[in-house]
């Protein structure tokens, strides 16, 4: 964004090594100054927004934890902000994390339903001005990740070892069958304070920008 529009971009990450390869890259871009990192958790980051962009975090931070998710949110936006979370999410009822990526994938991740999510945004002075449903995007993300990963498995071994070869290539096999044919998607999910904030129609995020 900091590359193409005239926007200062602050990014919150827990990752010490996704924190340490986005600062190399906004140096090499020569955007230091226009994009911030910060190694913090979102609880405690004390800011406020225009807007507010959160791509799959959602799914970790605990069921427990989805009041606080949009309190901050709240807190954080502004009175003209707009917010928008993607998330991938079921599309049936709520259910338990499938043990096994519980165990050797992600602990503590937990995939909401849309009910779940917006029992929790209407606690919040946020209001659902928009929700788009990605159904079948992601079954092909996993699919050519899988691809490359078993384009690239030797390197791997080489560097972990057989048996998380055989975890991950478990993983990106079984979640690409689910996504494809179980009750598994991708939502993303447009918040504001005001109505009126956004467009009434879609086109507008086609429109070339000047």
């Amino acid at each position: 964004m900091a590359q193409h529009f005239d926007v200062n971009v602050t990014g919150l990450t827990l990752s010490k090594e996704q924190y340490e390869v986005a600062c190399q890259r906004a140096s090499d871009l020569q955007l230091i100054g226009k994009v911030n990192f910060k190694l913090e958790d979102y609880r405690e980051h004390d800011s406020t927004y225009d807007r507010i962009v959160s791509i799959g975090m959602f799914e970790h931070v605990g069921k427990d934890n989805f009041s606080t998710y949009f309190d901050k949110v709240d807190s954080s936006l502004n009175e003209q902000g707009v917010a928008l979370i993607h998330t991938i999410a079921r599309t049936g009822q709520p259910r338990k994390t499938n043990p096994w990526i519980e165990k050797y994938i992600f602990p503590g991740g937990y995939l909401p339903s849309l009910s779940e999510m917006s029992a929790s945004v209407e606690e919040t002075r946020l209001e659902m001005t928009d929700i788009e449903i990605l159904s079948g995007h992601y079954e092909r993300t996993l699919a050519a990740w899988r691809k490359s990963f078993l384009e690239h498995r030797d390197k791997f071994a080489a560097i972990k070892d057989e048996k998380f070869c055989r975890v991950w290539e478990f993983y990106l096999t079984s979640s690409e069958a689910t996504f494809r044919h179980t009750r598994l998607t991708v939502f993303q999910m447009q918040l504001a304070k005001q109505r009126g904030i956004v467009p009434l129609k879609r086109d507008y995020m086609y429109q070339k920008t000047k």
